[in-house]
């Protein structure tokens, strides 16, 4: 009698004389201008490896997603229309490959890159300084207007079912910075002029893109964007700050790729996507503007814990690819307000009077820059 064998279903697509296992189904892709970039998020239901290439007249932008099929349901293409882009389209290329086209209007720059949980292509891509795009930012300084009220995005990080680092006695990173979050920004919103915008205010997961989504779409001064730090080294203290640039420091790449959930050796090859867009941080005067602003926090956090508590490790300003940065159209800040995988730390993040004290110190940080940015303003106009 011969034995029976279960044989668990897989989908195979017959590809010439091969078939080969289908691991990605883009299920669809949506889009939003901004006032100097244009986000494209192509969502899907796994990871895929993807190519990209650019060609001309016309202007156009194309993305190959490999080992992938476009569900029925996607819609074809997106009219945009926005002085960036002019169309969006998608169409399943060959039995393997989804091809992506972004018509290009008026762009000399473009990042992409792919983000987990869930999945998504992030494609941005950025107002060219020639020609004349519906959505104008060419006199941006990202200094702040003292006449106006100065919007702050508080992203506290993680959320939801992604808890963050959880240190040794089971604290997790996403319910203190959380608590931090909402203490800072109870904090800012008594000061005259302040108005606090938050990702989160409540445990719930916001996919990273969209967290600097918010930011821009309410049009914000300042985002600040709250983590607690870990490391496999059980002894590692300290606090540091983060704005976003190319890195070739390993520690740095290291928290980036733990921030944004994917493995050190492929944080380092997605560096190089990064690059792409330093001309468009470098020209809107964001690179400069972020590192004083990182400066200032770094500074305030440090010098008020010091008075306080012993062995306060000052780690310094550092800068990184952190995926919740990238497309922020102001200056923009990741502060990593203690490690919670050291013991101490890990306690001193329990306590209230702890918390407290960042989260004065943070908006002692933003008071200060807010100052500085001030009296530039003042200065350039006598």
């Amino acid at each position: 009698m011969k034995k029976a064998f279960l044989v668990p279903f897989l989908l195979l697509v017959f590809t010439g004389n091969s078939f080969s296992l289908q691991h990605n189904t883009v299920k669809g892709l949506r889009a939003k201008s901004y006032k100097s970039h244009t986000r494209v998020v192509i969502e899907m239901n796994g990871s895929a490896e993807f190519t990209q290439n650019r060609l001309a007249n016309p202007q156009r932008l194309y993305f190959d997603l490999q080992d992938s099929i476009l569900s029925k349901k996607a819609i074809p293409s997106l009219g945009m229309q926005d002085g960036v882009l002019k169309k969006i389209r998608v169409a399943q290329f060959d039995r393997n490959t989804v091809r992506v086209v972004l018509d290009v209007e008026n762009s000399d720059n473009y990042s992409a890159f792919m983000l987990e949980n869930p999945y998504r292509l992030v494609i941005d891509v950025y107002a060219s300084q020639h020609g004349s795009p519906a959505i104008k930012s060419d006199k941006e300084t990202n200094i702040p207007d003292p006449e106006k009220a100065m919007r702050i995005v508080i992203d506290p990080g993680h959320g939801g079912d992604d808890p963050g680092a959880i240190g040794p006695n089971g604290v997790q990173e996403k319910d203190i910075v959380l608590s931090v979050g909402k203490k800072l920004g109870s904090i800012l919103s008594e000061q005259p002029g302040v108005e606090v915008v938050y990702t989160r205010d409540i445990d719930i997961f916001i996919p990273l893109n969209e967290r600097t989504e918010i930011a821009n779409s309410k049009k914000a001064d300042l985002f600040i964007s709250i983590h607690a730090n870990a490391s496999p080294r059980k002894n590692t203290r300290g606090i540091e700050t983060y704005f976003l640039n190319w890195t070739d420091d390993k520690e740095a790449i290291r928290v980036a790729a733990r921030e944004n959930k994917v493995s050190f050796k492929k944080m380092e090859k997605m560096q190089g996507s990064l690059q792409m867009i330093l001309d468009d941080l470098a020209r809107k005067n964001k690179n400069e503007e972020s590192m004083k602003l990182a400066s200032n926090v770094q500074n305030a956090i440090v010098s008020a814990l010091r008075e306080k508590y012993s062995r306060i490790e000052d780690l310094g300003v550092k800068y990184a690819l952190f995926y919740v940065l990238v497309g922020a159209e102001m200056p923009s800040v990741l502060v990593e307000i203690s490690f919670i995988s050291n013991h101490e730390e890990e306690k001193r993040l329990l306590q209230d009077q702890y918390k407290n004290q960042i989260a004065e110190a943070i908006a002692e940080g933003i008071y200060s820059y807010m100052t500085q940015s001030t009296l530039l303003v003042k200065k350039s106009e006598s």
